[in-house]
């Protein structure tokens, strides 16, 4: 473990009501300390490790403490099985163990891609223990796949067309092996820089790239984990969800956090993702309608009948929704930035999340000034001195 952690990075074993559970913070940091905690919640084939950038600028800063977990099936916590007919709710109960274990009682979420799903799920299991959320380049809140139009309504109501079945068997065969070579464009490094990130961040640092395969390959595969149950349709393209593992969680079957919006009590919520985004987008490569409707798939019914799925335009509608019920979020787009804003651009990522921890959204009319719309939306393409966002501290 250590030789994949950061100099100032710690990891600490905490048992919990459900599981052990792999906790990483800066060092000199107690998980179970005093002190507003921000829970760092990583997305699948990962683990915590692609946060330690984020919890050394947090640290460096010294108002709030930061740990990322590894969910169950990644990292260094305990492999149970995942029961995807619960949706991801394995992983936001697991969660709530975490927290309780350590006698917390609110916290800050920030999830990333699967991760975001586990904490708006988290959010509306628990609403009063969650402080704020920040939502890293979200899965759907319809789930990944087998959905269609801005209200995330199901294309089959079996959720046809995603599952432990769309996930690529050379990708899976590659993660089993622990490949940590660029030979096969299937290879979890390959990957990692064709679809994690965008051209424009590469080459990454060899060191953290290492560290990053690693991560990847801490993925436990199989029925159970990743990818999961297969499940063979007739019905194009001819897989749907199982009750089993990873990919059958985020189906629109057991999977569909757009409750938020009803919640009495809305958490300030930061929305921040790339624009060069491949894998969460109205266009995903990920999306087997989308690889359909570009000829990838073969035998694609067209739009009428399996059109893509909306990804990043069913979070808005939500968002939206959200705020116009009393909430209130604020979006961050970075331009030349994909699927990694933490990971690509650290230091804009470390500025707008410090800036949603002090200063978050408000409702239109709560303001000092009542002036503040529901929804900000900000571009961080350029940071300079008349920024209207300054690092505060974070670290450059």
């Amino acid at each position: 473990m250590h030789d994949v952690l950061r100099p100032g990075i710690a990891a600490t074993t905490v048992a919990t009501s459900r599981l052990t559970q792999l906790v990483l913070h800066a060092e000199g940091v107690d998980p179970a300390g005093p002190g507003e905690v921000v829970l760092f919640v990583h997305g699948n084939v990962s683990s915590s490790l692609f946060w330690q950038q984020s919890l050394l600028d947090l640290g460096a800063v010294g108002r709030h403490r930061g740990l990322a977990v590894d969910l169950r099936g990644y990292g260094g916590t305990q492999p149970l099985p995942i029961d995807a007919t619960r949706g991801v709710r394995d992983w936001a109960d697991d969660i709530a163990a975490l927290v309780d274990a350590l006698d917390l009682t609110r916290v800050h979420l920030v999830g990333w891609s699967m991760g975001a799903g586990v904490v708006l799920q988290y959010v509306l299991d628990a609403p009063e223990r969650a402080a704020s959320v920040a939502l890293v380049a979200p899965v759907s809140p319809y789930g990944y796949g087998g959905t269609a139009g801005p209200d995330g309504h199901r294309v089959h109501a079996d959720g046809t067309g995603c599952g432990g079945g769309a996930a690529n068997p050379d990708f899976v065969a590659a993660i089993a092996a622990a490949d940590t070579t660029a030979d096969s464009p299937f290879s979890p490094r390959s990957v990692l820089r064709a679809f994690y990130v965008a051209p424009g961040s590469l080459p990454l640092d060899p060191l953290l790239e290492d560290v990053f395969v690693a991560a990847m390959n801490s993925t436990r595969t199989g029925v159970d984990h990743y990818p999961g149950e297969a499940v063979a349709v007739d019905a194009w393209p001819g897989v749907a969800p199982g009750a089993r593992g990873v990919l059958n969680t985020m189906a629109p079957t057991v999977f569909d956090v757009s409750a938020i919006v009803d919640l009495p009590e809305k958490p300030p919520v930061l929305w921040i993702r790339g624009d060069a985004d491949q894998v969460v987008s109205d266009t995903s490569v990920f999306d087997l309608a989308f690889l359909g409707s570009v000829g990838a798939v073969p035998g694609w019914p067209g739009d009428e009948a399996f059109p893509p799925q909306p990804m990043v335009t069913q979070t808005r509608s939500v968002l939206d929704r959200y705020a116009a019920t009393g909430g209130a979020y604020r979006e961050v787009v970075l331009p030349d930035v994909g699927h990694s804003p933490h990971v690509e651009r650290p230091q804009e990522f470390a500025v707008a999340l410090l800036e949603h921890l002090d200063v978050p959204a408000e409702p239109r009319g709560t303001s000092a000034d009542g002036l503040l719309a529901p929804k900000v939306r900000r571009n961080l393409g350029t940071f300079g001195a008349g920024s209207p966002i300054s690092s505060r501290g974070v670290r450059r």
